[in-house]
């Protein structure tokens, strides 16, 4: 007897639908539907701007360090290999 049946429920939608209308509740939860993607949005545009701003100063940061850094740049060219004969294998008996 405290509980609502199905029978309820539908009543109290119908009554909830007569009192506002079918047009007037759709635009509603068409607002609600565009509150929720505007702020969604928001968000993104702030995630957005802060990794910029993360990606600005880390770039700020090496180019200043680039400027402190008066080293000259490492020399990375592979040395010309020497030619000798290659070591003989172990358990090779032949003598060259």
């Amino acid at each position: 007897m405290g509980s609502f049946s199905f029978w309820h429920i539908l009543v109290l939608a119908i009554i909830l639908m007569l009192v506002f209308g079918g047009n007037r509740f759709s635009a509603m939860m068409g607002d609600v539907a565009k509150g929720l993607k505007s702020f969604k949005q928001g968000m993104q545009d702030d995630e957005d701007e802060k990794r910029q701003r993360y990606e600005d100063e880390k770039r700020q940061r090496y180019d200043e360090q680039r400027k402190l850094d008066t080293r000259p740049p490492i020399d990375v060219t592979p040395e010309t290999r020497r030619t000798e004969e290659p070591a003989p294998r172990a358990g090779d008996d032949r003598q060259p």
